[in-house]
């Protein structure tokens, strides 16, 4: 297993943690140096808070533990692509690099959106897509499913 695979299989625990509460299942982790500093999984819902994605939340949390907004040499891992919203956290944090697992086919994804915002916000953000593609994927195919059956 790969670290990107194993980080990655933090954020899925946090997904499902989400989707136990009956949230999107969606989960964040932020590594330095190779150990996590922060996880987080999506609390829209029970925070009435449009802003309470797993990304956000997972960044405050990194950027408390270290004292500083900045993120830099720190990684997250999220189980799905990166919303608009997200993905600029992300480059203000300073985060060095996202890993995704599924890809948002709801829209273009975030590559182009990211060459954009980092031209426009002086930081360069990698992004690696497909990390662990099927299991982040299926997780989140199960809690629509489930929702449009109890519907």
């Amino acid at each position: 297993m790969t670290d990107a695979e194993k980080f990655m299989s933090v954020a899925l625990r946090q997904a499902r943690i989400s989707a136990k509460s009956d949230e999107v299942p969606i989960g964040a982790v932020i590594v330095k140096d190779g150990e996590v500093i922060a996880v987080a999984h999506n609390t829209r819902n029970a925070s009435h808070d449009a802003t309470g994605h797993a990304e956000l939340i997972a960044i405050r949390r990194a950027c408390k533990r270290l004292g500083d907004w900045r993120l830099a040499g720190c990684d997250m891992y999220v189980t799905l692509e990166p919303c608009v919203m997200c993905l600029g956290a992300c480059f203000n944090a300073r985060l060095s690099t996202v890993y995704f697992g599924a890809y948002d086919l709801s829209g273009e994804g975030c590559v182009p959106i990211a060459e954009t915002l980092g031209r426009t916000l002086n930081h360069e953000l990698q992004l690696c897509g497909g990390v662990l593609e099927k299991k982040c994927s299926a997780i989140l195919t199960e809690y629509f499913k489930s929702k449009r059956i109890s519907d």
